[in-house]
Order: C-alpha cells, then structure tokens, then sequence
C-alpha cells in the first residue's frame, strides 16, 4: 500500500489515482505497460520535488505518520532485543522505548523516542511521543546498566517536545532532562544519536548527548516547532513556514553549523515510502559512526564529546 501523500506532492496523487482507476479495469499487458510507465513518472516527479524541498515541507515529511519508528529500525537492524521498562521511581513512560539488543552480532543498548504507529490508540499509548519525566528517568537508568556493561549506546530522536502537561512538571521534567544532559555528557562507553524524525527542543535533546550524531535527510532539529516560534515571535502560528525557514532546522543547516556530523540519505520521497530502504542507509551510516567512536580511547572520547557540545553557538563567532 502506497504511503499517504503530502500537500505538496499533488501531481503524485493525481497518478496514483490514474493507477488506481487503471488497477480496477481487466488486466491486459497494454494496460500493465501503462500502469508501470505511471509508476516510473511518480519516481521522476517525486525526484524532481524532493530534490528541492523547503523548510516547511522537510517537516512535513518529518512528521509523516508512516515514516519508520524507533521499533522499525530495531527490526531491521537489531537482533535480540529485549525491552527495559520502567524507570523504578514512578512509571513506564511508553514514550520513550529502552532495550539491550545485538547489532552487527556486538551487544547494544538503543533507546528513543516513539510517536505511535497505526491507529489513534497506538499513538494514544506512545503519548505522540511526548515523553514525561519517567520516560527520560527510564533511558537513563538503562545507559548506566550500559556503561556498567561497556555497551554502546544508540539513541533514535523523535518526538516534538517533552510533554509539558501538569504532571510531568509536577514529576520534574526539567530536572529529569537537565540531568540527563550532564550524566550523558559523562557517559563512559560510546554514544551515537541518529535525529530520524523530528527532532524539538529539550526533549529530543534530553536523550542526544553522544558523540557522534547523524541526522536523516529529510529530519528537522530544532529548540522550538515552527508554529511555537510563530505564535511567540509574531503571535500568529499561521506563520509557521515563515518561523521554519528562520529556524533553520534542516539537516543541511545544521551540519553547516556543526550540530550534527553527518546527514543520513534516504530512499527518494522520504524514509516512509521505503522503510527497508531507509533501513539499509542508516545500517551503513551506522556502523561506520560505531567504529570511529570505538577506536577512540575513553578518555579522548570524553573529552572530544565535551568539546563538541561545548562548541555550538560558536560558529561565526570571531575572537574579540
């Protein structure tokens, strides 16, 4: 089943529904040369639309409902998992999924984020990937278990904040995230995090300490949602492909500014329109990000994840 198409993608629906009509009719090879010539048309036009997309379209497609969870990629990458719950404080924060697993036949830790996949009730279950303070106190718990064990750690950003209800700041969702960046900055076994959605503010940043951080094509990273910094800036959120641009929140920008390391290709059209496409991609990006880490002595990799972070904001900057 083809994934749903995007706003901007209108002469791709217009073909698949041409399809549509034509797969309908009795089949004859005439009409089977037809149907796969439309198919070839979708792949050039979808080319042609991706190759060039806006800020604002890059976080459509970062938000698309089919786009691969944390849990696609566990299985088709990983081997083994087995899932960590609860953070032995207060609850199971279903938003964020922790688990030991093998990768390339080494042991692993992944965690991430999980926005929900399917109906409404699975995203209902995941909170839209909105975790709470349990849910950053739950990763935590288990990259120490990683450390204590020397495994490296993998961490799958997805989610478009930390949920900001009354409870999760009752329970000390700042605290939760705050501490997580320092103990994370000190983690001592090697630490890749891949942006493969959409990537807002502290919460995405509260698992994405590491040091190496790799970012699909088509993901967004950014310290607000555009129709956030719309509504705040110009107190109107229909502005909000005005504040994308301005957030400049693009895998291409922000490896410009050193935030990330590497941009992950995708399959042409997105990561949802061919999950074992997107998968094989991110395996290559993986490992290569798993051996450079790994070579490193432990200290000089402390030290260099230290200095990374420590770097941001300064691009630009001259000296006075």
């Amino acid at each position: 089943m083809p994934p749903d198409t995007l706003e901007f993608e209108e002469p791709i629906t217009v073909l698949l529904k041409e399809i549509e009509a034509l797969s309908m009719l009795p089949q004859t090879p005439e009409r089977q040369q037809s149907i796969d010539g439309l198919y070839r048309r979708i792949e050039s036009i979808r080319g042609e639309i991706y190759a060039s997309l806006t800020p604002w379209q890059r976080v459509l497609v970062a938000r698309h409902p089919q786009r691969p969870t944390v849990l696609d990629y566990v299985e088709r990458l990983f081997t083994e998992f087995t899932e960590i719950s609860g953070d032995r404080r207060f609850a199971d924060d279903h938003a964020i999924v922790a688990g030991f697993a093998r990768y390339k036949d080494e042991p692993v830790l992944v965690v991430g984020h999980h926005k929900g996949s399917g109906d409404t009730k699975q995203k209902v279950y995941r909170n839209f990937g909105y975790a709470r303070p349990e849910g950053y106190r739950k990763a935590l718990r288990a990259m120490k278990l990683a450390e204590k064990f020397r495994r490296p750690v993998f961490a799958f950003i997805d989610t478009p904040a930390a949920y900001p209800g009354v409870e999760s700041e009752e329970r000390g969702i700042s605290e939760a995230i705050a501490f997580n960046l320092r103990e994370m900055a000190a983690l001592d076994t090697p630490v890749v995090v891949i942006v493969h959605g959409e990537g807002g503010s502290g919460g995405a940043l509260g698992i994405a300490i590491g040091d190496r951080i790799l970012m699909h094509e088509f993901a967004i990273y950014s310290v607000i949602p555009p129709e956030g910094c719309a509504a705040i800036l110009w107190r109107d959120s229909n502005r909000k492909v005005e504040a994308a641009e301005a957030l400049k929140l693009t895998a291409p920008d922000l490896l410009g500014f050193g935030i990330i390391d590497e941009i992950v290709p995708e399959p042409t059209g997105g990561a949802h329109t061919n999950h074992e496409l997107a998968a094989a991609l991110l395996d290559t990006a993986l490992e290569r990000a798993l051996a450079l880490v790994s070579s490193m002595a432990p200290e000089l990799r402390l030290d260099a994840r230290y200095q990374k972070f420590r770097a941001m904001g300064n691009i630009g900057i001259s000296e006075p």
